[in-house]
């Protein structure tokens, strides 16, 4: 046998092309698209290894003619592989079935005419290896060769200029350029089987150039749906050098030794498939859920919007009838219809306080809904929040008493001066005091603003119920209701601390809620900047815990 760089060539490209095939196939051996991958490799393997074994036996023509006949017996099965191939890629597998049969029947005929003289015959040997020579029925099975790979270029290049997607389209050229390669480059083996002689092997380097091509639009555009193939074509690379370093070994020890690096290396190899296997599975299953998650939080976003978009018309239905009967109970109370008794009095008392806590009720509905939809306007102006909160206290303060509390506020000798809506702050400051009130059956309620190097901090603390850790991140909730409340006379809707983060946030500011434990009292604050932005911020879904909120506590 005569072994030299010219043999080795094809040789190594067999071997690449022989890993690749089988990398393919094991990725997804069901898949129809990753078997007529196989096959077709499969073929180029033949044609590769059997050129190796002629050119290193170029010396002995009977049987350089028989490895010949080998590399027909792969060459010949291009065709039909190539348009299946094209028409699974294309899901057109419903068309042209009958001209696929008759590529695969013509491609059997080829195989059973290569086997004779009329085919091929004599060795031409060459600068640097070895060739048949084509007879008559060779001439027939190369217009055949070029007609039936031709099926595969229409079929690729009528279905590219179907597609609009950028990524399909670049998937698809490369398919094309890849296999035109192997059949326009590599076909220039054809003409060493009519004596002439290319004086360099450009038809055997297609054999590297074909799985390297297709191994980038994998990894790249993700064909035949695989993505761990990187790392097994990283392998099969490491595996391909190392088998190559065998024929170049000078003693049966360092062959021994090559062998054993191989077998190590591709068991190393195995494991690293097997990992980046999982990883990428688990990276897909996280995939599907992210999208499934994104999907449900656009409904969830919809029923909310739908809920908001009700609350709104209702609120509104609910606040005219509510003015109305408000109207005709103070009529009643006052003597327009007639006298009206003690007990009567007393009755109409508390239907005026239901009706009262009802309208508040559709008052926070309309806020939450103003503020949901973007229609709450925000009037900004240099103002004092010492006299807001002063304001809040002097109407609170009676209502602590009647429950036994002391509301304790001393304004600072600081001027509290921040850009802000008076009112909306005013209802905040309101808010806070007034749950400090309805949640502590004893003790101080102190007030406390203080001065920060960029704002002004509002404290409002209670000896009251406290709290725990669930409570403190959930409080500036919609609809919440601490579990601290529960088992208390209370009445509440869970809104009242959610408008008051929305108008804290309009304000660029923060709010927290903050508490040592249950039965051990509570604060709740806001910051607010000393300067306010032209353009106040959307609200947020969720409240964010505020900036050096630690420090403020």
């Amino acid at each position: 046998m005569i072994i030299d760089l010219f043999s080795i060539l094809p040789l190594t490209c067999a071997i690449f092309v022989l890993l690749f095939g089988f990398y393919m196939l094991f990725s997804n051996y069901r898949s129809p698209l990753h078997q007529l991958l196989f096959g077709f490799t499969m073929s180029m393997f033949l044609w590769q290894f059997g050129t190796f074994m002629m050119f290193a036996n170029r010396e002995n023509p009977q049987l350089a003619l028989i490895w010949d006949r080998v590399v027909y017996a792969g060459v010949i099965f291009m065709p039909p592989f190539m348009h299946h191939f094209s028409l699974l890629f294309t899901g057109r597998t419903g068309q042209q079935k009958n001209l696929l049969r008759l590529n695969y029947f013509l491609a059997i005929l080829s195989l059973i005419a290569s086997r004779t003289t009329y085919f091929v015959d004599d060795i031409y040997v060459y600068s640097w290896g070895a060739h048949s020579q084509a007879r008559i029925l060779h001439h027939i099975f190369l217009g055949y060769f070029f007609v039936g790979t031709g099926l595969f270029f229409r079929n690729i290049l009528t279905y590219y200029h179907t597609l609009k997607d950028l990524v399909h389209k670049a998937q698809t050229i490369y398919v094309f350029i890849a296999f035109a390669i192997v059949i326009f480059i590599g076909g220039s083996a054809y003409l060493y089987g009519y004596g002439i002689d290319t004086k360099f092997p450009f038809a055997y380097f297609s054999g590297l150039i074909f799985p390297i091509m297709l191994a980038y639009t994998v990894t790249r555009h993700h064909l035949l749906g695989t993505k761990v193939i990187t790392t097994e074509i990283l392998v099969g690379l490491a595996d391909f050098v190392l088998v190559i370093q065998l024929f170049l070994a000078r003693s049966l020890t360092e062959i021994v030794l090559r062998i054993i690096i191989v077998i190590g290396v591709s068991i190393i190899g195995l494991f690293l498939i097997k990992s980046v296997r999982k990883e990428v599975t688990r990276s897909e299953e996280l995939t599907v859920l992210t999208s499934s998650l994104r999907q449900a939080n656009i409904r969830l976003q919809e029923l909310d919007r739908q809920k908001t978009e009700f609350l709104s018309i209702a609120s509104h239905q609910l606040r005219t009838p509510l003015s109305i009967i408000n109207g005709y109970i103070e009529l009643i109370k006052e003597g327009d219809y007639g006298k009206v008794g003690k007990k009567m009095k007393e009755v109409l008392g508390n239907m005026d306080e239901s009706n009262g806590r009802l309208v508040k009720l559709v008052d926070e509905f309309l806020n939450v809904t103003r503020i949901e939809q973007g229609r709450t306007k925000f009037i900004f102006e240099k103002g004092d929040l010492n006299s807001t909160v002063t304001s809040a206290v002097a109407e609170l303060k009676e209502r602590g008493e009647q429950r036994g509390l002391k509301l304790h506020w001393k304004p600072p000798a600081f001027p509290a001066m921040v850009a802000m809506d008076e009112e909306k702050i005013r209802n905040v400051v309101f808010n806070f005091i007034d749950n400090a009130i309805k949640y502590c059956d004893q003790g101080i309620i102190e007030v406390i603003v203080e001065d920060d190097k960029d704002g002004i901090i509002l404290r409002v603390r209670d000896r009251g119920l406290g709290f725990d850790e669930h409570d403190q991140y959930n409080f500036f909730q919609k609809f919440y209701r601490g579990e601290n409340v529960k088992g208390v006379n209370v009445t509440g809707t869970g809104l009242g601390l959610y408008v008051c983060r929305m108008f804290i946030e309009a304000h660029h500011g923060r709010v927290w809620a903050t508490s040592p434990g249950l039965k051990k009292g509570s604060e709740f604050g806001f910051w607010l900047p000393a300067t306010q932005p032209a353009v106040p911020p959307a609200p947020s879904p969720t409240p964010a815990e505020p900036v050096g909120a630690a420090a403020l506590i």
